[in-house]
């Protein structure tokens, strides 16, 4: 049975997420924000319609916004097919093509919960480089990236600028957790290593200009410090739970250096 106050609370989680006050979401949505208190108070329930404009407008993950109408006793309205179904065969095809471009540059398929679902043969090097011990998971489920992040032996081991870029990364983390409440615990597990790993000055870390327009995170390695930055490709307008989960992750070299490294390195694997 869903408790009587779950989706006011879950109305409320997204709202403040996106810095939302209600006023300003009741004049998006054209009701009066006397009617958004008594919506998120619990004193009355919104229309199918009024929760599916309600929702869009908070930019909802669709996973939460069929958790949301289930909450109102609604239906929910997105499928979730899985990722080999056959009606997904021009999905996996695209997200192959992206891996295969992306070499020798590394190059990862991640969904909502951060699960690593595909990677290609530069994220394969540099995950053996970095974490060697990690070569032999994700034979019987998918290798998670938070918990290595979160691994006293993980990623932060190598990270040499863990000052400058693990605060912005715990921010970014810790903005996807209030939608994605899911991975509020390796989050936090993650912030309890990075302020250990930073002399307790989390979130405190002492902001500076940036030095560059992206933020680089740099590892050293046996093969010499490796630069990246990095971007991330989503599906334009999913309407399938597992398609808006999805997303990749692109390293790019921000360095010729690391571009020498990762061409001569990759190169060898072939």
């Amino acid at each position: 049975m869903i408790a009587a106050d779950a989706l006011p609370a879950t109305l409320r989680q997204v709202r403040k997420a996106q810095r939302l006050s209600q006023l300003e979401l009741s004049l998006r949505l054209g009701v009066s924000q006397r009617h958004v208190s008594f919506v998120e108070s619990g004193r009355a329930r919104p229309s199918r319609e009024l929760l599916l404009a309600w929702l869009q407008e908070l930019d909802a993950p669709l996973a939460l916004r069929n958790e949301a109408m289930l909450q109102a006793g609604y239906a929910p309205v997105y499928s979730a097919a899985p990722l080999h179904a056959p009606a997904l065969a021009p999905v996996n095809q695209a997200l192959e093509q992206l891996l295969v471009a992306h070499d020798p540059m590394p190059a990862f398929v991640i969904d909502a919960q951060w699960n690593l679902l595909r990677i290609n043969r530069g994220g394969h090097w540099l995950a053996a480089t970095l974490l060697p011990w990690a070569t032999a998971l994700g034979a019987a489920e998918p290798v998670n990236m938070l918990d290595l992040l979160a691994d006293p032996e993980g990623l932060t081991r190598s990270i040499l600028n863990l000052s400058e870029v693990g605060p912005a990364m715990l921010a970014i983390l810790r903005h996807e957790a209030a939608v994605q409440p899911a991975i509020a615990p390796r989050v936090e597990a993650f912030a309890a290593l990075l302020s250990d790993r930073l002399g307790g000055q989390l979130p405190g870390a002492v902001w500076s200009s940036p030095a560059a327009p992206v933020l680089t995170t740099r590892y050293g390695t046996p093969h010499g410090e490796l630069a990246f930055f990095s971007m991330f490709t989503t599906f334009g307008t999913p309407q399938d739970i597992t398609l808006a989960s999805l997303r990749v992750e692109h390293l790019f070299a921000a360095d010729a250096a690391t571009r020498a490294i990762l061409d001569r390195q990759v190169a060898a694997l072939t």
